[in-house]
């Protein structure tokens, strides 16, 4: 059941990904630690605390804030944006029932398992509309490595076992940071330029997460 709802999310934002702007895209996925705390409270029992609530929409501004202007540029855009937003509902659904039926498992093999039967499922839908294309260079098979080694079988394991220990809610924040790193790594080794808006935006989500995980 993880690995449906799993794969469906990645599928629905993918989709979005490919018709939509960056900007728009980052905003409507992060919508997701908004769908875990309506999620969590009924079904996970987690305390609805007015901190929580202001933390979460805060720290959703402060996402809003980092990619303002992109965002005006391509709000005129409707169809791909109910893929981004079922996406990140789906990746909601996801934290909030491994939450509350599996925390008792490793992470380590709910993660083997939930990729094994994603594959399989992405595999045939993808064989039944696309089939497979790769481009066999370099760069490409170092990005693939990338992507299934780190940002997957770790960050995603890491993910896991940080929700086992920890509400649902609190962890589900804690993704607001990423588009805040992208930005930072962006003017690190890209040399953007991060403007005041940005910094906004940057100290907006910072206190979101703060708010969320601050004990009362």
């Amino acid at each position: 059941m993880l690995s449906v709802i799993n794969s469906a999310s990645i599928l629905s934002t993918n989709i979005g990904l490919v018709y939509e702007k960056s900007g728009i895209s980052a905003v409507l996925t992060y919508t997701q630690p908004l769908f875990v705390f309506c999620l969590a409270v009924p079904f996970l029992k987690e305390k609805p605390s007015i901190a929580r609530l202001m933390g979460m929409l805060v720290g959703f501004v402060g996402v809003l804030v980092l990619y303002l202007e992109r965002v005006l540029s391509s709000i005129l855009l409707f169809q791909p944006l109910a893929f981004l937003l079922l996406g990140a509902f789906f990746w909601a659904v996801t934290i909030v029932y491994y939450k509350k039926a599996l925390s008792h498992a490793s992470p380590v093999v709910t993660n083997m398992v939930q990729f094994a039967v994603g594959v399989i499922l992405l595999s045939i839908l993808t064989l039944m509309f696309e089939g497979f294309h790769f481009i066999m260079t370099g760069t490409y098979i170092l990005i693939v490595l990338y992507m299934s080694v780190f940002a997957s079988a770790i960050a995603l394991t890491l993910w896991v076992l940080l929700l086992k220990e920890e509400e649902a809610t609190v962890v589900s924040a804690s993704s607001f940071v990423i588009p805040m790193v992208a930005l930072v790594f962006g003017w690190l080794f890209l040399g953007e330029v991060i403007q005041l808006q940005s910094v906004v935006g940057l100290v907006l989500i910072l206190a979101g997460v703060y708010l969320v995980n601050r004990k009362t």
